[in-house]
């Protein structure tokens, strides 16, 4: 993989996170209306990830499964499911957004310091 491709897939990743994320914040204070709007984009953004992801995986382990990398999907997983459950459990809403920022927290600490 060429520094530009990697430069660039680590661009659209991180921008994936910030829709998926800020989608989802969204999600919990909207207005039922709205769900089909913000639950697709949260989805748009959850599928860059996904796409960017998988890739520089491919590219720089060769798709060999680290520990960190399981939490890190896990996270992904939760965090996409979030924006739909909290349209559902309105009730809820405060206990999904401070799960999805734990789990936003969780999946950075461990792709910087990839502890197992």
């Amino acid at each position: 993989m060429t520094p530009q491709e990697f430069n660039a897939l680590h661009i659209l990743h991180v921008s994936g996170v910030l829709i998926l994320l800020s989608f989802t914040f969204l999600a919990f204070a909207a207005a039922p209306e709205t769900k089909r709007r913000v639950l697709t984009m949260a989805g748009l953004g959850s599928l860059l990830v996904l796409l960017t992801g998988i890739r520089m995986w491919q590219a720089q382990f060769n798709f060999v499964l680290a520990g960190w990398i399981v939490v890190k999907l896990v996270c992904w997983l939760a965090v996409s499911a979030f924006g739909g459950m909290a349209y559902k459990r309105r009730e809820k809403a405060g206990l999904f957004a401070v799960l999805t920022l734990i789990f936003a927290v969780l999946a950075v600490v461990m792709v910087y310091l990839k502890p197992f």
